[in-house]
């Protein structure tokens, strides 16, 4: 087994999973196993709904004492420090031989333990036979207080789904400029400035954008919200974002949605599209290609169902 700089691990509902292997296609050219992944790619896993957090791998190895040893060599100092054992699949090590693993690695740094409130924390994990031991990054979840934004839609695509939108559309690059071409209140937008991605929004209610403009303001984030017909934008874009109105508060014909993808088709040679019909003839008509779909349904047993589209400009 080869192991690489960093070991990510997920947490997501089986509704989900079809979202979070498409998000993690496009963040790490991969998809996990057991929701666990290895990558040379080194990802915040506070900007992804579905990681729960990263281990920077300092050293690894199939022997647990030769593991010790290398740690020993590499005389690490730092005060403040916490060790914690992390549990994955298939590891059987019980509880006490854990506590016992853990002094071992706490013994092995120079510095005084803080468990209340580390300046850093390190983790231990046995991944099918082979022990890891590195710097523990935890997804903070600080993003969840955009849950608390002054003005939302219940209509509205969760904050989930909306970070996922963003890792497709921006492939981690943060040199790519964004359009989310039906801002809404500013759902995807938020994110996409929380994970400092280069993002716009375009609305065309006047009273919704306004709203969108409000809730970016609150979070002191800084990005440019239209009022205006997505035909209107002359502006190019490396990707465009369209979560497509579907219900009464922000009903939309078929001719609206044509309208839609037809103009955003003209600014960019990608589109991350969300649709809760079947959309592939319209992509094709404008000149694009699907590359990647996906569905996600919600939580219970509502027959309800987004459908997610990875849309490429077919001469590209």
């Amino acid at each position: 087994m080869q192991i690489k700089n960093h070991l990510y691990a997920f947490r997501y509902h089986e509704t989900e999973s079809a979202l979070c292997n498409l998000e993690a296609k496009y963040i790490f050219k991969n998809q996990d196993e057991n929701k666990l992944l290895f990558s040379d790619r080194k990802i915040d896993p506070s900007n992804s709904a579905f990681i729960k957090n990263r281990l920077d791998i300092i050293s690894s190895s199939t022997d647990y004492d030769q593991l010790i040893k290398d740690i020993k060599k590499k005389e690490i100092q730092y005060e403040g420090f916490k060790v914690e054992y992390i549990i994955f699949e298939g590891d059987k090590t019980r509880y006490a031989d854990r506590l016992t693993k853990l002094k071992d690695i706490g013994y092995s740094i120079d510095g005084i333990p803080d468990y209340y409130t580390p300046t850093i924390t390190y983790a231990l994990c046995n991944y099918f036979g082979t022990w890891c031991f590195g710097i523990l990054i935890k997804n903070n979840f600080d993003w969840l207080k955009h849950k608390k934004k002054p003005y939302s839609y219940s209509n509205s695509i969760s904050i989930d789904i909306a970070k996922a939108l963003v890792n497709i559309a921006a492939e981690t690059n943060k040199e790519k400029t964004l359009l989310d071409a039906c801002c809404g209140v500013g759902t995807i937008v938020l994110e996409a400035c929380f994970a400092g991605y280069n993002i716009e929004g375009c609305e065309i209610n006047w009273k919704v954008c306004n709203n969108a403009k409000k809730n970016i303001a609150h979070f002191n984030y800084k990005t440019k919200i239209e009022h205006c017909d997505i035909k209107e934008i002359r502006k190019w874009y490396d990707a465009a974002i369209i979560d497509l109105p579907y219900n009464l508060s922000s009903y939309a014909s078929n001719l609206d949605i044509q309208h839609i993808v037809e103009s955003t088709a003209l600014i960019t040679n990608r589109m991350v599209i969300v649709s809760i019909s079947d959309i592939s003839n319209l992509i094709s008509r404008v000149g694009f290609k699907i590359v990647d779909h996906c569905t996600i349904r919600k939580k219970g047993k509502t027959a309800f169902a987004r459908k997610i589209w990875v849309c490429q400009k077919s001469e590209i």
